[in-house]
């Protein structure tokens, strides 16, 4: 009952930002942490972690009326903007250091291959099943334990390891699927 109310709660904080950007202060200070640790792990230098955290929550705010929910955390499409963003701004450096490079690359980069690979996997776990979708997020993006998960799902832990193994063992086949 409680991730019921918590989900139900964030709902709200998201459709009130979405009729008046001036809630969007609430999203941003429950959101903030979380998102920084996700940009500052994969970029690893404080200042542009920083700007980018900050980019991310600018973009947010200004595409929060596109914003759709569907049961899924909202620090998960944040997770998505951060991702990308970073992904983007790799890409400019990468073309600013070696132009050159990216032009022998062609579009059998490893990185771009990688970068297809993630979209994949995202869409993937779009398709799955609500609640094996939530577990999937709460586990892998928001890296929470499978005792948390199952607090706050307010389900048992044999039940989230359940969803949990059938959610991989589904975006398995379709991945093998997608590659043969």
């Amino acid at each position: 009952m409680k991730a019921l109310k918590k989900e139900a709660d964030e709902r709200r904080l998201i459709e009130a930002a979405q009729s008046d950007p001036a809630h969007f202060a609430e999203l941003y200070e429950l959101n903030f942490e979380r998102v920084y640790a996700f940009v500052v792990i994969r970029v690893k230098d404080r200042a542009e972690s920083e700007d980018l955290t900050a980019e991310v929550f600018h973009h947010a705010l200004a595409n929060l009326k596109k914003f759709e929910w569907r049961g899924i955390p909202f620090a998960a499409w944040l997770y998505r903007i951060a991702a990308n963003l970073i992904s983007d701004r790799r890409d400019r450096a990468g073309r600013e250091n070696d132009d050159s490079a990216l032009d022998h690359a062609g579009t059998d980069s490893p990185q771009l291959e990688e970068v297809e690979r993630r979209a994949t996997l995202f869409r993937l776990v779009g398709s799955l099943p609500d609640a094996q979708r939530r577990v999937i997020v709460l586990r892998f993006v928001e890296q929470k334990s499978i005792q948390e998960v199952a607090r706050e799902l307010g389900k048992s832990e044999g039940a989230v390891k359940q969803l949990q193994f059938r959610a991989l063992s589904t975006l398995r086949s379709r991945v093998e699927g997608a590659h043969a």
